[in-house]
């Protein structure tokens, strides 16, 4: 594979982990009824 393919698939692995960690964040805070990155809003 070429470099640049590498470095895409590098970007798009880190993306998908990130999102992928946000969503279980989210799904859970909505369980719990927390608010989504801390901290309360009212």
């Amino acid at each position: 594979m070429t470099r640049t393919r590498w470095i895409v698939l590098a970007v798009l692995a880190v993306l998908g982990f990130v999102s992928g960690r946000l969503l279980i964040r989210a799904v859970g805070n909505m369980l719990l009824g927390g608010t989504l990155f801390g901290g309360n809003f009212l």
